[in-house]
């Protein structure tokens, strides 16, 4: 999600190679990201290859900066 949030969109393969995770890993992790609506996949083909890009929706947004609120909230009580 950090990486949807700085950049709004990614691509499957971007996000693999920045994460270095498995295909598997991170196709898991994104479904769960859909059904959540925490981004909207657009699937496309360049070149006759498959092209998946994955972008951030604000509840998607909104979550994530709770959650990077909540860790920063925990940081401070040390």
């Amino acid at each position: 999600m950090s990486v949807l949030l700085a950049n709004n969109t990614a691509s499957f393969n971007d996000l693999k190679e920045i994460l270095e995770v498995t295909d598997g890993n991170l196709a898991s992790h994104l479904k769960y990201l859909e059904k959540e609506d925490y981004i909207i996949v657009n699937k496309s083909f360049i070149d006759r290859k498959p092209n998946t890009i994955y972008t951030i929706t604000e509840a998607g947004r909104t979550a994530f900066e709770k959650h990077l609120d909540a860790l920063e909230a925990i940081l401070k009580q040390r």
